[in-house]
């Protein structure tokens, strides 16, 4: 009887490990990474409509660029997911306005960042007035809104002209903020979103300032965070 009761018990003692084994291979294969499947996905264009003898000519900006007095340009976004986009301008004399979202009310609502964004809007461009040096233009997109750097800008923006200056350097260092903590996400895919004419050189049209520059576009693609810096060096006439 002692025997059977020891062979019963050491078979009891075999299944609960067998158990707690497999169930800790179970939970030691969980996947990781977001439950949400949440993503940045956005259309992006960036465009410059410059002077030259022969007429105008529209160009892509992709990267640094030199620019003259009289130059213009122009932007076009389109949110695909869910997300929070900023441009941030900073002109040759260090101040800052922000060109997208035109009001960070706007963030509030998804309905209102749907759908295409003209920077400036209709047929209008901006154009590079008489102030030469560096200007730089700061694109971030966030899965979650920036609320400190909403704050900063609010600040900034109400601020005494005495103050700016102080206060747009803390802007500037938020964004490099946001980019340190951000670093592991900064792997992005980027694709065309049409190919029409050579999409990458230059083009010279009668109404080439009524052309949409959504066709220039491409789509951004990326996980949290993205960041990006264009440095115009503004030169005279």
């Amino acid at each position: 009887m002692k025997t059977c009761r020891r062979v019963f018990l050491l078979f009891l003692f075999v299944i609960l490990c067998f158990g707690l084994f497999d169930q800790n291979g179970s939970i030691s294969a969980e996947p990781a990474g977001g439950k949400d499947g949440k993503k940045i996905v956005f259309q992006w264009a960036f465009c410059a409509l410059r002077k030259a003898d022969t007429g105008s000519q529209i160009s892509v900006i992709a990267r640094d660029t030199a620019m003259k007095s009289g130059d213009q340009i122009k932007f076009f976004v389109r949110l695909e997911n869910p997300s929070f986009l900023y441009l941030i301008y900073q002109n040759s004399l260090r101040e800052m306005s922000v060109l997208f979202p035109y009001r960070f009310k706007q963030l509030e609502s998804r309905d209102t960042m749907s759908g295409k964004h003209y920077i400036p809007d209709g047929n209008r461009w901006f154009e590079l007035d008489e102030h030469t040096g560096q200007e730089r233009f700061y694109l971030l997109a966030s899965i979650q809104r920036l609320f400190d750097l909403e704050a900063l800008i609010n600040q900034y923006e109400s601020a005494d002209k005495a103050k700016k200056s102080e206060l747009a350097e803390k802007i500037t260092s938020e964004i490099r903020s946001l980019r340190k903590r951000h670093l592991k996400f900064k792997t992005y895919a980027e694709k065309p979103v049409a190919i029409i004419g050579n999409i990458r050189g230059a083009e010279q049209t009668e109404g080439v300032q009524s052309k949409d520059i959504a066709d220039y576009a491409v789509e951004i693609s990326t996980t949290t965070f993205f960041s990006r810096t264009y440095t115009i060096d503004h030169q005279p006439e």
